[in-house]
């Protein structure tokens, strides 16, 4: 989109930023940064921003920065920045040169809260952090002077330099800015500056024992990169005044800071602290757990990063928090598998079909179409022989009259393949069960058509038994009961909300040969059942898949069943 573009159609962020274009006033210059904590992998969430930042970068020419936001090494680890990194990339952005840490400014932050402090704007209190709670106020009541906010400058220079020498223990003391205790805004209320942690930082080692707080960090970081635009959720709109006090205070370059509405997805939790407690519970196998709504989640289910920016396009940039419905996140991914899928023959749930009129040891190699969304994609030959497997679910002795699929005397097709014709059963006699359909077939319906122009009701998969493929699969489904886990009863907790069904594993699945040796990550439509993908923990003649998204949405009765 360019700078001349009409206003009309776009958000607001973007009106934004072609206004201040058109009247120059940041000498044409669009720079965004996205600002990680790396204290846990990046979620759904975090997808709406890094299309947000970075596109607003790519539409205007401009760039966005990855700076991490390092200022809490009790929980920060390089794992997390590695993994930032991947995901970002396998979003399809890139940042260029332009990589930073909030730890590179160490240095320039504590020589700003010095200058602070000297010009008697900051001082250093020694009250506990439940009394700096307790002295904070409410919205409704002013807060109460700190009785160490009078120190003098001598003291307080003096105190802070030995907090930083590391002289106290964690908690006894921290630096606050000195504003009005009284403000209506709570953030203005003497804010929290630095604080004491003595925990090695993984990149500037022991050097530091006190650390800054978010809000001290966050601006001025985004004024020594001379951002223009600092995007952030909602949650930090009460904190802006408090944005601009520093920087007005401190007299440097002031970037802009702009809020919009986080993403929300039905039944997913979209904070890195309610993952962390998903993953500590040990509802889940990990960060990468299919069912997490982490990038890496997403990813090893086989969401495609092309799915998820069309998703987040599609949810637009708004002022007002609301959920967006998984079915609409699932709609992109289908839409995009649709297109980009191979075609592939699976049978979950496996019954034996022998077919009598088959010539004995016969195969035929059959060419069947890898995908009829993509001309290119081409053909491929599968396995036919007279001992197939078809779903269990496709055949029924005593059949309703909207069932269509294979019955006793009814003719069916096979995909690719023939029409058969049951003729009888097999039946265990312990219960009773069906374990073997018997069928004829007409070899003059080879490829899946009838020359005589007859027609059939019912096309079944299937896998030719003798070639098939022994594969576990996944099924996964959300991972949450509820729509929101944020809300949940008073006194209840968002984990008292986690389907012990979200994931069942299938052990008797198998599949056509061309599915024995994907690769991890590799995605396909099992023909009629959904799309699915091959998993981290898959070994070549050993498949491992995982259920991306059903064919339709199917889940949803799932939940209401059970």
């Amino acid at each position: 989109m360019s700078a001349e573009a009409s206003t009309q159609g776009i958000d607001f962020i973007r009106a934004i930023v072609e206004s201040d274009l058109k009247t120059g006033l940041w000498d044409g210059r669009v720079v965004t940064r996205f600002p990680p904590e790396p204290n846990g992998y990046l979620h759904i969430g975090h997808a709406k921003a890094i299309c947000l930042d970075f596109g607003l970068a790519e539409e205007y020419g401009g760039t966005c920065h990855l700076r991490f936001d390092d200022t809490n090494p009790a929980r920060e680890d390089p794992e997390y920045v590695e993994g930032i990194r991947r995901d970002i990339r396998w979003l399809g952005f890139d940042w260029g040169e332009h990589e930073y840490f909030a730890s590179d400014y160490f240095d320039q932050l504590y020589e700003w809260a010095e200058r602070l402090v000297r010009e008697g704007k900051a001082y250093v209190d020694d009250l506990t952090a439940d009394e700096i709670r307790e002295y904070r106020g409410t919205l409704t009541e002013p807060g109460r002077d700190s009785r160490f906010r009078d120190r003098s400058v001598e003291e307080n220079l003096d105190l802070l330099r030995r907090m930083r020498e590391g002289e106290f223990e964690e908690g006894s003391r921290t630096l606050r800015a000195k504003i009005d205790m009284a403000a209506p805004n709570l953030n203005l209320r003497d804010p929290v500056m630095y604080r004491i942690l003595k925990v090695e930082h993984y990149r500037t080692g022991d050097a530091w024992k006190i650390y800054p707080s978010y809000d001290w960090a966050h601006g001025q970081s985004d004024s020594i990169e001379r951002i223009t635009y600092s995007v952030c959720s909602l949650e930090f709109e009460d904190h802006r005044p408090l944005y601009d006090w520093f920087l007005r205070t401190l007299g440097e370059y002031h970037p802009r800071q702009i809020e919009f509405a986080r993403l929300n997805v039905g039944h997913m939790i979209t904070s890195k602290r309610g993952l962390r407690k998903v993953v500590e519970a040990e509802e889940v196998s990990g960060w990468d757990d299919p069912r997490m709504p982490t990038l890496a989640g997403l990813r090893r289910r086989g969401y495609p990063p092309r799915a998820i920016r069309e998703f987040c396009d599609s949810v637009g940039v708004a002022k007002r928090d609301n959920v967006i419905e998984l079915e609409r996140l699932e709609y992109h991914v289908r839409q995009v598998l649709n297109a980009e899928a191979p075609r592939r023959l699976a049978v979950l749930d496996p019954i034996r079909l022998v077919i009598y009129n088959w010539p004995e040891g016969k195969v035929d190699m059959l060419e069947t179409i890898n995908n009829p969304e993509d001309p290119a994609a081409g053909t491929r030959e599968v396995p036919f022989s007279g001992e197939i497997l078809i779903e269990r679910e496709d055949f029924m002795e005593d059949p309703p009259n909207n069932f269509f699929r294979l019955a006793p005397g009814r003719e069916v097709r096979l995909r690719s393949a023939y029409f058969v014709t049951c003729i009888d059963v097999v039946k265990d006699p312990a219960t009773g069960e069906v374990v073997e359909i018997r069928c004829t077939y007409d070899p003059e319906t080879r490829g899946g058509s009838a020359p005589d122009g007859r027609r059939v009701k019912g096309t079944l998969h299937w896998v030719s038994a003798a070639h098939a493929i022994p594969a576990e699969v996944r099924m996964y489904g959300p991972l949450f009961t509820i729509a929101d886990p944020r809300d949940v009863p008073e006194g209840a907790d968002s984990l008292d909300f986690v389907d012990p069904d979200s994931l069942r594993v299938l052990t008797r699945c198998r599949l056509e040969p061309a599915l024995a040796d994907a690769e991890p990550g590799e995605r396909f439509q099992f023909e009629r059942m959904g799309y699915y993908c091959a998993d981290l923990d898959s070994r070549p003649g050993a498949p491992v898949y995982n259920l991306t998204v059903t064919l339709r949405d199917s889940w949803k009765k799932s939940i209401a069943d059970g």
